[in-house]
């Protein structure tokens, strides 16, 4: 009699609550078999991110992560239209709701976020989002707090629920150890690659200098070989730089120095390091870059770093007495952006190559031997446009030439 009392005083909103945390219990099982296959990391906090709303009604969500050597906190993924704009961004570990859950190594739920002095408001101002409730867990790993998993603004503007708490917190220890693992699998794919392509330049000085210890050489021959190990061994000091930036790069170690940067000076400043080499090929240089242009939101010295990798590629690749074309401009139709497109008279670049000119270590083929590379350059201007929130794209045909254009957001008048 009594079982059938407690039976009856199940109400229906209970057994309906009791049945969608099942389902959610299920679904997180499920996740957990997708969670350790994905080893991009990219998409992988892409799901992260949409199961942790999925999971607790949420309207957005975020994953901070900690730098294991600075110890800082930063954005690592968000959602939302302009999530790009705190991406790599720092957060105060003293005063920021994340910064407790990371310190702390608990949930947190804020109720009322605006009136709650760890939130950070900066992230609000960048995303034109409020932030009104917060649901925080930490991502642990073997007893180590790596970052944080962040749900916003429960539906209906309900609070965060027990069962919200659990339910996050079981897909954050499911995550922590996904993410620990594809960021191991991405530095020790680069190292694989690094390795490899270490061994062409490595092999040219050994045999340089094998030649030189054991063979005798004329002076014409002794020089040639004395100026391959050095121009190798040039090669090998640059790929190791640029190897380190893209890693870097990579796991959201490099931070990016935000500030107002006018492009236009940015190009004439690089125009001007390369003219000497552009004048020495008879290559004429044309730069477009009207007065007026807003300012962006940017790394001034990375910006640079673009520009110059682009702009050295278009002149390296250009044909003698050819010309390099250099415009910047207002990204039509809503002017969010400028556009900085770098055009060349080179040879063109497959469309079968196209797809792969931002991969890692990729040279085009029949470029071989026509001008040297480490191949990491364009991946690293990938990585630092994507960074900024822009876009880097390229077009070319074969015998006519190749334009290269990037994407910067304008400063606001928030920033």
């Amino acid at each position: 009699m009594s079982r059938q009392r407690r039976e009856r005083s199940v109400t229906p909103m209970e057994l309906e609550r009791q049945a969608r945390l099942i389902e959610r219990y299920a679904r997180i099982i499920e996740l957990s078999r997708d969670l350790n296959t994905v080893l991009e990391l990219p998409r992988l906090l892409h799901i992260i991110l949409e199961a942790a709303r999925e999971m607790t009604d949420s309207a957005a969500s975020s994953i901070l992560l900690m730098d294991p050597k600075s110890r800082d906190l930063y954005f690592e993924a968000a959602t939302g239209s302009r999530s790009e704009e705190i991406q790599r961004y720092i957060v105060p570990m003293d005063n920021s709701i994340a910064g407790w859950v990371v310190r702390h190594g608990q949930p947190l739920v804020i109720g009322d976020a605006q009136r709650d002095e760890r939130h950070f408001q900066k992230s609000d101002i960048e995303t034109a989002f409020t932030t009104r409730s917060l649901l925080a867990v930490p991502l642990t790993v073997k007893g180590q707090v790596i970052g944080a998993l962040e749900t916003l603004n429960k539906a209906d503007d309900k609070p965060f629920q027990e069962d919200d708490v659990e339910l996050l917190a079981m897909l954050a220890n499911q995550a922590a150890v996904a993410i620990e693992n594809a960021r191991l699998f991405q530095q020790s794919d680069l190292i694989a690659e690094m390795v490899h392509e270490l061994r062409t330049p490595l092999t040219s000085v050994l045999a340089c200098a094998d030649a030189l210890l054991t063979s005798p050489l004329d002076e014409e021959k002794r020089v040639r070989f004395l100026e391959t190990i050095r121009d190798e061994a040039e090669r090998l000091a640059t790929m190791t730089d640029e190897f380190l930036d893209l890693a870097r790069l990579s796991s959201g170690r490099a931070r990016l120095e935000m500030a107002a940067v006018d492009l236009c000076q940015v190009v004439h400043e690089t125009l001007y390091l390369v003219q000497p080499r552009a004048d020495e090929l008879g290559i004429r240089i044309h730069a477009d870059t009207p007065d007026g242009l807003p300012r962006v939101r940017g790394d001034e010295q990375r910006m640079h770093q673009v520009v110059l990798n682009l702009i050295s590629n278009a002149i390296k690749y250009s044909n003698r007495d050819g010309s390099v074309t250099v415009k910047v401009q207002s990204d039509a139709p809503d002017g969010d952006c400028l556009r900085v497109s770098i055009q060349d008279t080179g040879r063109g670049i497959s469309k079968k190559n196209l797809p792969r000119l931002f991969e890692k270590f990729f040279r085009v083929p029949d470029a071989e031997g026509y001008a040297a590379g480490t191949g990491l350059g364009l991946s690293i201007a990938k990585q630092i446009v994507e960074a900024h929130g822009g876009r880097i794209e390229v077009e070319s045909e074969l015998g006519v030439g190749t334009t290269f254009s990037f994407t910067i957001p304008v400063l606001k008048e928030s920033d």
